[in-house]
């Protein structure tokens, strides 16, 4: 037998997954119903994606080695001096990011369908497949006909509003809102973001996360996210982000509006039958930074790896116990993480004084070395114990500093 996979979502998820399985041998298909889809999103990638995904350059827009930590009072700290010359942050943009990985899945094998599925339908039996039903999209743009496509195994990788996850109960989960600004500023105005991304915190920008300037090919993005998810909110926050960095973007010219769900903690269930949810579908998105495009690609491989490992090849079909084993290694190698960053977001979100207090102490040079190691490389950074001892002693000075920590308050 040769096993059969359907992909559901051509994003960095998806396309990781697809490769990953079509090198492998195993008759993949790739699920995307809209080929030139740019997906509204910060782009920030760390340094560890672009070997890890074999990424060449021109995939990178810009090369971020400094950022700009803006506190609610307007007092800035500048971050990077840690940095050693070979490192950085890569800025992309999604539809030119997306594309490339899509198009080398399907160059390695995968079979990719621009179409909608619509329904999935679940089997009978352990035995019987799962039948896809989709819509096709021609090349001119206009809608094709009804089709199905049978496979044995599903990936979920169609983001934070998956069919995938509602076909097969995986459950809900809060979600924030990222909306963002695509704005072309004066060629004066993008020299000073060369190399230079903005972060802004404060409850005029958001009320439960950050806002962001962040520089791309010909542009800046500008944009923020909340979990109050209304849209006259929205509105007020990315006017609030809009007045921060005015004069840094004065004369600019709106080439595109987005927003996009984002998922704030994992699915309750992310396996159901043989149907494994990767990426947004499966809340992967990291809180305290939002970060998303490198955990949902590694989480769809990791998954794509299990099942080629479990599977021999493609010589057999995985079963459910088979496809959880990918999330008892993702929640070993990652749920630290995790857990850390949503300490950090209940912490240091709160207030406008628990904010300050967070900009202050991204001041220490310590605490940029271990931030930044752990960014770019994805390893919990062993600082020595008495490094770790001044962290923390820093932390709790600076959030009494702000009034922040109050004996009285409650956690």
């Amino acid at each position: 037998m040769t096993l059969r996979v359907a992909v559901v979502g051509g994003g960095p998820a998806g396309s990781s997954a697809a490769e990953t399985l079509a090198k492998a041998g195993i008759e993949t298909y790739l699920l995307e119903r809209k080929l030139d889809n740019a997906k509204p999103c910060g782009g920030a990638i760390p340094l560890c994606m672009v070997d890890e995904f074999d990424l060449p350059p021109e995939i990178i827009d810009r090369r971020v080695r400094k950022m700009k930590m803006i506190s609610p009072s307007n007092i800035e700290v500048n971050i990077g001096s840690t940095l050693k010359p070979d490192e950085y942050i890569g800025m992309c943009r999604r539809e030119v990011l997306d594309g490339f990985l899509r198009d080398r899945a399907a160059k390695l094998g995968a079979k990719l369908i621009n179409g909608t599925m619509y329904k999935l339908e679940l089997p009978q039996t352990d035995s019987d497949p799962y039948t896809l039903h989709y819509t096709e999209h021609r090349p001119d743009g206009l809608v094709g006909d009804d089709r199905t496509l049978q496979v044995d195994l599903v990936i979920g990788a169609d983001g934070a509003n998956s069919r995938v996850a509602k076909a097969i109960d995986a459950g809900d989960y809060n979600y924030a809102i990222a909306f963002q600004e695509r704005i072309r500023i004066p060629d004066d105005k993008m020299a000073y973001y060369e190399e230079l991304a903005e972060m802004y915190v404060g409850n005029d920008v958001s009320p439960d996360f950050y806002a962001w300037v962040f520089p791309k090919y010909d542009h800046v993005a500008v944009g923020t996210g909340t979990m109050r998810v209304n849209q006259a909110k929205i509105k007020s926050l990315q006017a609030g982000i809009r007045q921060r960095a005015a004069k840094r973007i004065e004369g600019g010219e709106i080439i595109k509006v987005e927003a996009h769900p984002i998922p704030e903690h994992p699915r309750p269930r992310r396996v159901v039958g043989r149907v494994a949810l990767v990426g947004d579908a499966a809340g992967t998105v990291t809180k305290s930074s939002g970060e998303g495009i490198y955990f949902a690609a590694k989480s769809a491989r990791m998954c794509a790896e299990t099942i080629v490992e479990l599977s021999h090849a493609g010589q057999r079909i995985p079963t459910e116990a088979d496809l959880k084993t990918y999330i008892k290694r993702w929640d070993k190698e990652y749920g630290a993480t995790y857990l850390v960053l949503d300490l950090l977001q209940r912490v240091f979100y709160r207030t406008d004084a628990t904010r300050e207090a967070f900009v202050e102490m991204c001041a220490d040079m310590d605490v940029q070395k271990l931030t930044f190691d752990s960014y770019l490389y994805k390893t919990v950074v062993p600082a020595n114990p008495l490094t770790q001892l001044k962290i923390t002693a820093k932390t709790v000075g600076s959030l009494l500093r702000g009034s922040a920590l109050s004996p009285t308050r409650t956690w």
